[in-house]
Formats: C-alpha cells, structure tokens, sequence
C-alpha cells in the first residue's frame, strides 16, 4: 500500500512539473510574441519613422530611426521608408513599379496632346525621410506615384507647351503669338519631334530636381523610355509631307541633271562653231591653201573624203568637200 502511495505521489509530481512546465512555456511564446509584434527591425538602405497617435509628444517624430531592432510602445507605429537609391518608371504599360498606366500627358505649342513615358532616378536623403513623412503622410511608393509624379508632368508640359510637335507642320501652318504667350511657331526653335525632345527633358528635369531637393529628395537623373506617342493624324500628316518633300527633291534632282546636261551640249556645239568660224576666217585669210587642197587631192595624197589635206602641215580646220 505504501508503494502504491509513493507511485501515486511521484505521478503528481511530474504532472504538476509537467503543467507547470507547459505553463511557463506557454507564456514564454505569448510574451515572445507580444515581443516581436511591438518591434520593428530597420535595416541598411531605410530609414524608421515613429508616429505616436496619443500621449505627449503625438504625431510624427522628426528624428529618424537609424538601422537596427526598434520597439514600438502602446499607440506607436514605425514606418519604414527606404532611402536608398532607386530607378522608378512611369509607363503606360505595367511593370515593376505598378500595374496601372502611369504615362506622362502634356501639349505641344499647339495644343496638340501627345503620352510618353519617363523614369526618375531618386533617392530620399536619410535625415529627411521623418520631415518628408509628416508633410505629406504618404509611403515612398505613393509619394513617387502622386506629388512626384504630379510634378513631373507639370515641368514637362510647361516646358513643352513651348515648342511644336514638328518644325515643317509648323513652318506650313504659322500661328500668331499671343500676347504674353510663348513665340511664334515660325520660329521653331526645336520641334518635340527633333532637338527640341531633349531640351524640353532636361529644362524639366532642373526645375524638378531643384523643387525637390529643398524637401530632401535627391532627384539624380531623368530619362525618356522609347519615343512620345503622338496622335495618328499627325504622325500621318508628318509621314505625307516627308514623303511630298522626298518627291520634290528627287524632281529638283533631275531638272539639275537635265540642265547641266543641256549646258554641256550647248558648250560643245558653241565650241564647234567657235572651232568652224576661226578655221573659216584661216581659210579666208590664205585662200592659196584651198588649191593647196585641190592639188593634194588631185595627187592621190588625201582620201576622197577628207577635209583636211596639207602635205606637211597640221589640221587647219573643216573644209567641207562640197566648197570645192
């Protein structure tokens, strides 16, 4: 009875060890978890940004959480923004950086709208990323898709608004400038569709880098992807016109040819009534020569036809057989 006792006694014994175990085990991984669901690890390339939404001192802190392991408190959030360098692309057709068309609309001088697509070379310095946070309250992705992308065709079009779309276009269809209003299209200073593509780029590209920099956004560079995309009607009139202006060339060409060959049979045929008159005048001027030829002729010493027959002497010139 007394073993049985003591093996009843020791079972307890390991139960309550067991539980007690199970216990503390269970308590361990929900005080863990509790652990890990209030921290935030911040890595190399990002910067944390602490937002308390109550108690002292609620709102976006404007110091930035460096990389490393951050515990967030009842009420806080810490949002990671990258700050590493990155290319981003504003396409119509989806890609990496978003699914829906993200292309860039604007004008010529003209009003004539025409897409493209851009990409941006950005980065958001480390020690603004809380200042950025808390003026526009959005993660970097959205701030890239909305503001930025925002400004990005604003420059464009206030740049491009400034040329047309084509010189020749321009050139056959004039339009007055109006008061205040950019210059003439006569002037074309560089159509969208010539050198103008890149300077409207890059005029855009300085005054958004620059508005951006003052808020901690280092915009590096920015780059047209593929050509703009201009309506069908125009890229048809261009081709029609290119191909009109192709035509005339090529008639320009040939009326050159015709003429210069034309000048050249004038040339010789004003040569060889040059040649007839001065040999003319010889023979005039020494009449004894054409006896001379009779002579010849009447020896054997010229072939029948012959026109010039001087024993001795050069070619004096033409002497038409029917002058005898």
């Amino acid at each position: 009875m007394s073993n049985l006792n003591s093996t009843v006694g020791r079972l307890k014994g390991r139960m309550r060890f067991v539980g007690l175990t199970i216990v503390l085990g269970g308590f361990l991984f929900v005080a863990g978890c509790t652990v890990l669901s209030h921290a935030t690890t911040i890595q190399s390339g990002e910067a944390g940004i602490l937002n308390k939404t109550f108690g002292s001192g609620a709102g976006v802190q404007l110091q930035e959480l460096g990389p490393g392991w951050h515990w967030r408190g009842i009420g806080e959030k810490i949002i990671v923004y990258p700050t590493r360098q990155r290319v981003y692309s504003f396409t119509r057709e989806s890609n990496a950086d978003g699914k829906e068309n993200e292309e860039i609309a604007f004008a010529d001088q003209t009003g004539l709208p025409m897409t493209a697509d851009v990409n941006l070379t950005i980065k958001v310095r480390d020690d603004k990323a809380a200042d950025l946070y808390a003026e526009y309250r959005l993660p970097f992705d959205e701030l890239i898709d909305n503001p930025i992308r925002n400004d990005v065709r604003s420059f464009l079009a206030r740049e491009a608004e400034k040329v047309p779309v084509s010189c020749s276009l321009a050139q056959s269809n004039p339009q007055p400038a109006a008061e205040g209003g950019p210059a003439p299209a006569s002037n074309c200073p560089g159509s969208l569709m010539g050198q103008g593509r890149q300077a409207v780029l890059q005029k855009a590209f300085v005054n958004l880098r620059a508005k951006w920099a003052a808020k901690g956004v280092e915009i590096s560079d920015m780059q047209w992807i593929g050509p703009i995309r201009y309506p069908e009607a125009i890229t048809n009139a261009i081709k029609t016109r290119t191909e009109v202006e192709q035509r005339t060339l090529a008639a320009q060409q040939r009326k050159a040819e015709a003429e210069a060959n034309a000048a050249a049979q004038i040339e010789t045929a004003r040569g060889i009534a040059e040649s007839t008159r001065l040999r003319g005048e010889a023979l005039r001027a020494n009449p004894e020569i054409i006896d001379q030829i009779y002579a010849e002729r009447s020896m054997g010493l010229c072939p029948p036809r012959a026109t010039t027959c001087i024993l001795g002497a050069g070619a004096w010139g033409l002497v038409p057989q029917e002058a005898k």
